[in-house]
Protein backbone atom coordinates (compact mmCIF):
# COMPACT_ATOMS: atom_id res chain seq x y z
CA UNK A 1 0.00 0.00 0.00
CA UNK A 2 3.28 2.64 0.94
CA UNK A 3 4.26 1.81 -2.42
CA UNK A 4 0.99 2.98 -4.13
CA UNK A 5 0.62 5.67 -1.73
CA UNK A 6 4.51 7.30 -3.91
CA UNK A 7 2.92 5.85 -6.77
CA UNK A 8 -0.26 8.68 -6.47
CA UNK A 9 2.14 11.41 -4.89
CA UNK A 10 4.24 10.99 -8.19
CA UNK A 11 1.43 11.01 -10.59
CA UNK A 12 -0.15 13.90 -8.28
CA UNK A 13 3.05 16.02 -8.55
CA UNK A 14 3.35 15.86 -12.38
CA UNK A 15 -0.40 17.32 -12.62
CA UNK A 16 0.71 19.85 -9.42
CA UNK A 17 3.66 20.76 -11.40
CA UNK A 18 1.70 21.46 -14.85
CA UNK A 19 3.73 18.28 -16.44
CA UNK A 20 0.80 17.06 -17.33
CA UNK A 21 -2.50 19.01 -17.65
CA UNK A 22 -6.28 18.41 -17.99
CA UNK A 23 -6.63 16.27 -21.03
CA UNK A 24 -3.47 15.10 -21.07
CA UNK A 25 -2.64 11.31 -22.19
CA UNK A 26 -0.16 9.51 -19.66
CA UNK A 27 3.23 8.03 -21.39
CA UNK A 28 2.54 4.15 -21.61
CA UNK A 29 3.02 1.92 -18.70
CA UNK A 30 6.25 1.08 -19.17
CA UNK A 31 7.88 4.60 -19.51
CA UNK A 32 5.60 6.26 -17.23
CA UNK A 33 6.99 3.31 -14.64
CA UNK A 34 10.85 4.24 -15.53
CA UNK A 35 10.53 7.55 -16.10
CA UNK A 36 8.76 7.28 -12.28
CA UNK A 37 10.64 4.70 -10.96
CA UNK A 38 7.88 2.61 -9.60
CA UNK A 39 7.23 -0.82 -10.62
CA UNK A 40 4.55 -1.45 -13.51
CA UNK A 41 2.34 -3.37 -10.49
CA UNK A 42 2.39 0.17 -8.09
CA UNK A 43 1.46 2.23 -10.84
CA UNK A 44 -1.13 0.53 -12.60
CA UNK A 45 -2.70 0.12 -8.73
CA UNK A 46 -1.96 4.04 -8.43
CA UNK A 47 -3.61 4.80 -11.72
CA UNK A 48 -6.50 2.33 -11.00
CA UNK A 49 -7.00 4.49 -7.68
CA UNK A 50 -7.21 8.44 -9.31
CA UNK A 51 -9.11 6.90 -12.01
CA UNK A 52 -11.57 6.19 -8.91
CA UNK A 53 -11.70 10.20 -7.77
CA UNK A 54 -12.27 11.06 -11.00
CA UNK A 55 -8.73 12.76 -11.68
CA UNK A 56 -7.78 10.26 -14.13
CA UNK A 57 -9.89 8.65 -17.13
CA UNK A 58 -8.87 5.29 -18.76
CA UNK A 59 -10.31 4.57 -21.66
CA UNK A 60 -9.78 0.93 -23.01
CA UNK A 61 -7.36 0.48 -26.02
CA UNK A 62 -7.01 4.49 -26.15
CA UNK A 63 -5.06 5.23 -23.14
CA UNK A 64 -4.81 7.07 -19.39
CA UNK A 65 -5.89 10.77 -19.85
CA UNK A 66 -5.66 13.28 -16.93
CA UNK A 67 -9.65 14.96 -16.63
CA UNK A 68 -10.72 18.04 -16.88
CA UNK A 69 -10.42 18.58 -13.16
CA UNK A 70 -13.62 20.66 -13.02
CA UNK A 71 -14.59 20.75 -9.50
CA UNK A 72 -18.18 18.98 -10.36
CA UNK A 73 -16.41 15.99 -11.81
CA UNK A 74 -14.18 15.81 -8.88
CA UNK A 75 -16.69 16.00 -6.22
CA UNK A 76 -18.31 13.59 -7.07
CA UNK A 77 -16.29 11.23 -5.14
CA UNK A 78 -17.10 12.75 -2.16
CA UNK A 79 -20.69 12.64 -2.78
CA UNK A 80 -20.03 8.58 -3.37
CA UNK A 81 -18.47 8.40 0.37
CA UNK A 82 -20.81 10.87 2.06
CA UNK A 83 -23.42 8.05 0.73
CA UNK A 84 -21.70 5.67 3.63
CA UNK A 85 -21.68 8.38 6.60
CA UNK A 86 -24.16 6.54 9.09
CA UNK A 87 -27.63 7.82 10.69
CA UNK A 88 -26.06 9.69 13.49
CA UNK A 89 -23.76 11.47 11.34
CA UNK A 90 -25.92 13.14 9.17
CA UNK A 91 -26.02 15.97 11.94
CA UNK A 92 -22.64 16.87 11.14
CA UNK A 93 -23.48 17.41 7.56
CA UNK A 94 -26.76 19.03 8.00
CA UNK A 95 -24.27 21.47 9.69
CA UNK A 96 -21.97 22.24 7.36
CA UNK A 97 -24.75 22.40 4.51
CA UNK A 98 -26.32 25.27 7.19
CA UNK A 99 -23.30 26.61 6.99
CA UNK A 100 -22.57 26.84 3.42
CA UNK A 101 -25.91 27.03 1.86
CA UNK A 102 -27.46 30.14 3.29
CA UNK A 103 -24.40 32.22 1.82
CA UNK A 104 -24.93 30.33 -1.65
CA UNK A 105 -28.59 31.68 -1.01
CA UNK A 106 -27.44 35.21 -0.79
CA UNK A 107 -25.31 35.14 -3.52
CA UNK A 108 -27.79 34.00 -5.84
CA UNK A 109 -30.44 36.56 -4.49
CA UNK A 110 -27.85 39.07 -6.37
CA UNK A 111 -26.90 36.95 -9.68
CA UNK A 112 -30.45 34.75 -9.96
CA UNK A 113 -32.12 35.33 -13.51
CA UNK A 114 -36.19 36.44 -13.35
CA UNK A 115 -37.06 33.68 -15.51
CA UNK A 116 -34.93 30.99 -13.12
CA UNK A 117 -37.28 32.84 -10.32
CA UNK A 118 -40.65 32.87 -12.31
CA UNK A 119 -39.90 28.77 -13.35
CA UNK A 120 -38.97 28.20 -9.23
CA UNK A 121 -42.02 30.38 -8.44
CA UNK A 122 -44.26 27.42 -11.00
CA UNK A 123 -42.67 24.16 -9.77
CA UNK A 124 -43.92 24.99 -6.13
CA UNK A 125 -47.34 26.45 -7.38
CA UNK A 126 -47.46 23.07 -9.59
CA UNK A 127 -46.86 20.99 -6.05
CA UNK A 128 -49.98 22.33 -4.71
CA UNK A 129 -50.65 22.21 -0.52
CA UNK A 130 -50.54 19.01 -0.30
CA UNK A 131 -48.12 16.97 -2.14
CA UNK A 132 -46.94 13.49 -0.96
CA UNK A 133 -43.56 13.60 0.88
CA UNK A 134 -41.73 11.78 -1.69
CA UNK A 135 -43.02 14.97 -4.36
CA UNK A 136 -41.76 17.35 -1.20
CA UNK A 137 -38.27 16.29 -1.00
CA UNK A 138 -37.92 16.00 -4.69
CA UNK A 139 -39.09 19.34 -5.18
CA UNK A 140 -37.10 20.76 -2.26
CA UNK A 141 -33.66 19.20 -3.50
CA UNK A 142 -35.04 20.69 -7.12
CA UNK A 143 -35.39 24.08 -5.24
CA UNK A 144 -32.03 24.12 -3.61
CA UNK A 145 -30.27 22.98 -6.12
CA UNK A 146 -31.18 25.47 -8.35
CA UNK A 147 -30.53 28.29 -5.91
CA UNK A 148 -27.33 27.10 -5.31
CA UNK A 149 -26.17 26.84 -8.88
CA UNK A 150 -27.63 30.31 -8.99
CA UNK A 151 -25.14 31.76 -6.55
CA UNK A 152 -22.64 31.31 -10.07
CA UNK A 153 -19.98 29.49 -7.54
CA UNK A 154 -19.68 26.08 -9.07
CA UNK A 155 -17.43 24.66 -6.38
CA UNK A 156 -20.20 25.54 -3.91
CA UNK A 157 -22.54 24.15 -5.74
CA UNK A 158 -20.61 21.23 -6.04
CA UNK A 159 -20.12 20.43 -2.33
CA UNK A 160 -23.93 21.38 -1.64
CA UNK A 161 -25.09 18.91 -4.27
CA UNK A 162 -22.62 16.03 -2.90
CA UNK A 163 -24.20 16.49 0.75
CA UNK A 164 -27.98 15.86 -0.57
CA UNK A 165 -27.67 12.24 -0.32
CA UNK A 166 -28.29 12.09 3.30
CA UNK A 167 -29.83 15.24 4.12
CA UNK A 168 -32.58 13.92 1.43
CA UNK A 169 -33.34 10.71 3.97
CA UNK A 170 -33.50 12.91 6.56
CA UNK A 171 -36.14 15.14 5.18
CA UNK A 172 -37.91 11.68 4.38
CA UNK A 173 -37.83 10.75 8.16
CA UNK A 174 -39.24 14.29 9.40
CA UNK A 175 -41.93 14.18 6.67
CA UNK A 176 -43.15 11.16 7.69
CA UNK A 177 -43.14 11.82 11.67
CA UNK A 178 -43.67 15.47 12.00
CA UNK A 179 -47.30 16.39 10.81
CA UNK A 180 -46.63 20.60 10.00
CA UNK A 181 -43.32 19.44 8.23
CA UNK A 182 -45.08 19.93 4.78
CA UNK A 183 -46.43 23.01 5.65
CA UNK A 184 -43.42 24.63 6.89
CA UNK A 185 -41.36 23.38 4.15
CA UNK A 186 -43.82 25.11 1.79
CA UNK A 187 -44.00 28.02 3.79
CA UNK A 188 -40.10 28.67 4.13
CA UNK A 189 -39.68 27.85 0.30
CA UNK A 190 -41.75 30.40 -0.25
CA UNK A 191 -40.33 33.19 1.89
CA UNK A 192 -36.73 32.15 0.52
CA UNK A 193 -38.19 32.75 -2.90
CA UNK A 194 -40.00 36.25 -1.78
CA UNK A 195 -36.62 37.10 -0.30
CA UNK A 196 -34.81 36.29 -3.70
CA UNK A 197 -37.33 38.33 -5.80
CA UNK A 198 -36.60 41.27 -3.41
CA UNK A 199 -33.08 40.88 -3.70
CA UNK A 200 -32.84 40.88 -0.25
CA UNK A 201 -29.74 38.62 0.68
CA UNK A 202 -30.11 38.83 4.22
CA UNK A 203 -33.39 38.20 4.23
CA UNK A 204 -32.47 35.12 1.79
CA UNK A 205 -29.90 33.83 4.47
CA UNK A 206 -32.07 34.07 7.10
CA UNK A 207 -34.70 31.64 5.89
CA UNK A 208 -32.31 29.64 4.24
CA UNK A 209 -31.29 29.20 7.35
CA UNK A 210 -34.22 28.84 9.46
CA UNK A 211 -35.34 25.91 6.74
CA UNK A 212 -32.05 23.93 7.45
CA UNK A 213 -32.26 24.62 11.03
CA UNK A 214 -35.87 23.31 11.33
CA UNK A 215 -34.69 19.73 9.79
CA UNK A 216 -31.05 19.95 11.88
CA UNK A 217 -33.14 19.98 15.08
CA UNK A 218 -35.73 17.62 14.33
CA UNK A 219 -33.57 15.26 13.26
CA UNK A 220 -31.21 15.99 17.01
CA UNK A 221 -34.44 15.10 18.41
CA UNK A 222 -35.37 11.88 17.07
CA UNK A 223 -31.60 10.65 17.67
Amino acid sequence: MAVTDEAIEKIKGMIVSGALRPGDRLPKESELAAELGLSRNSLREAVRALALIRILDVRQGDGTYVTSLDAQLLLEAMSFVVDFHRDDTVLELLAVRRILEPAATALASIAIAEDELDALDAELTALGESPSVEELVRCDLEFHRRIVRASGNSVLASLLDGLSGPTARARIWRGLTQEDAVSRTLLEHRAILAALRARDSEAARSWSTVHISGVEQWLRKSL
